[in-house]
């Protein structure tokens, strides 16, 4: 049959529609067996715990799991192994009301969050992979990237109760920051000889890494916007529009120790911005300096004192670990400290 005879004004409605229907049929049957497996693995939670009555530590708790995994797998096969089904006890005891449970994640998410032992930091990442919508993966990396204590390091312990009740929650600029960001994803090894425009190129390759590290309602507009004052032209490295805050975010990247003058010239930009590209309905734009090397008292100084635009950031190329944030943390008293 030759297909050239078909009027695709006609057909492509046709098959759109059919398209459609076959994607969330799909999507319902997915959804069906997901919410399935996790009810079968939380009332199998159940099961052994009620058995178990607190027993979990003997020998009797061990043989019970044992027992149970042999003719589970004999009659079943896979996935009844007796480390599952501690996962499974475990899944029950975290959380014992069913209603927690949330269908839009799946097993896999809950392996990932019932690994984790504090329960306001478990609490932040079950909040924040439903409103992200991360996938297992992202949330890997989010845990890796140690971001419920860069929040914390950020914008200070009192934020820990809001972070676990409602997880990540933008409403001023300085909620858009985290100290440090962790940029592990790039092709650049430290201590090794980079410049500014390898960081950028770098970053532009891994904009949805870069986008995700960013955090919620980042979207990219482009790198190297000029800028003309007169005849001067000027290029800010990147720049995005965030839309939750409803405002642009300027990121300009520096190696080496940060200057006065760098401050002068991201402070320009959000002034240009301001002026003439936000609209009325729309927030101040926020300007970021993500550097290598901070100079803390430059920044306190060169910056007003009521200033709520312009943000420094560190930015690591490797995972951080805890006892690095604990002594940035520690840095961060003596600071203080010395500067009251």
């Amino acid at each position: 049959m030759n297909n050239n005879l078909i009027d695709n004004k006609k057909f492509n409605p046709i098959f759109k529609e059919i398209r459609s229907l076959i994607l969330n049929s799909k999507n319902n049957i997915y959804r069906t067996v997901n919410n399935e497996m996790l009810n079968l693995y939380w009332n199998i939670g159940k099961i052994i715990m009620e058995i178990q009555k607190g027993k979990e530590r003997t020998n009797y708790g061990d043989m019970i799991l044992e027992k149970l995994s042999l003719k589970l797998t004999k009659e079943f096969g896979r996935g009844f192994s007796v480390i599952n089904l501690r996962r499974m006890r475990k899944f029950y005891s975290l959380f014992p009301i069913r209603s927690t449970v949330s269908n839009e994640l799946s097993w896999s998410h809950y392996l990932e969050i019932i690994k984790i032992e504090e329960e306001s930091k478990r609490n932040f990442y079950l909040k924040e992979t439903i409103n992200s919508r991360w996938s297992v993966r992202e949330l890997q990396r989010q845990r890796d990237s140690l971001l419920y204590e860069r929040l914390i390091l950020s914008n200070g312990k009192e934020k820990i109760k809001e972070l676990s009740e409602k997880g990540q929650v933008i409403r001023k600029g300085k909620d858009l920051i985290k100290d440090p960001f962790v940029l592990e994803f790039l092709d650049i090894k430290e201590n090794t000889n980079y410049l500014e425009s390898d960081l950028e190129n770098n970053i532009l390759t891994h904009i949805k890494e870069f986008l995700l590290e960013l955090g919620k309602g980042f979207m990219f507009v482009g790198s190297q916007v000029r800028i003309t004052l007169e005849e001067d032209h000027f290029y800010p490295d990147l720049v995005f529009y965030n839309r939750l805050s409803k405002c642009f975010v300027i990121i300009d990247l520096k190696i080496g120790k940060l200057t006065h003058s760098d401050l002068g010239q991201i402070q320009m930009y959000v002034n240009y911005y301001d002026r003439e590209v936000k609209k009325v309905d729309e927030n101040p734009t926020i300007g970021i300096l993500l550097c290598t090397n901070r100079n803390k008292t430059v920044v306190k100084y060169a910056l007003p004192e009521n200033n709520k635009s312009i943000f420094t950031s560190e930015y690591k190329l490797h995972l951080p670990t805890e006892q690095e944030l604990i002594e940035a943390i520690e840095e961060e008293k003596k600071n203080i400290q010395l500067n009251v």
